[in-house]
């Protein structure tokens, strides 16, 4: 399973001190079928936990999810900030992930190398 982030989130997530290990976490509890919500077209939004905090509390993630191949984390908002996307941005989001998750590795490879994408370690 690889797990990448977008610029954007990579830059939220730093800010947030969302470490590298829960977005494995988030993913990996995506893959045993524990999705927060499933918006649909390949979208699903799971919530991380804060630092030394409780998931009810923290953060929620919009990933680009494909189970057992990939995952993109997109989009991060506090919970206390907003409590869900607009309609016009989760159609959006569904139109990005139809081109993102169908993405080549080669494809993923010049993201990366132009700092667009990150693969999460």
């Amino acid at each position: 399973m690889r797990v990448f982030k977008n610029a954007w989130f990579g830059r939220f997530a730093q800010k947030a001190r969302i470490s590298d290990n829960a977005l494995r976490r988030a993913v990996g509890c995506a893959e045993q079928g524990l999705i927060d919500a499933d918006l649909g077209g390949g979208v699903i939004k799971q919530r991380i936990a804060r630092p030394g905090g409780s998931k009810a509390k923290g953060f929620r993630a919009v990933v680009l999810y494909r189970k057992g191949d990939r995952a993109f984390f997109v989009y991060g908002f506090s919970k206390n900030q907003r409590g869900n996307m607009r309609e016009d941005e989760e159609a959006q989001v569904k139109r990005a992930a139809r081109a993102i998750l169908d993405l080549s590795d080669e494809q993923i490879s010049r993201l990366i190398g132009k700092g667009q994408l990150e693969e999460v370690s």
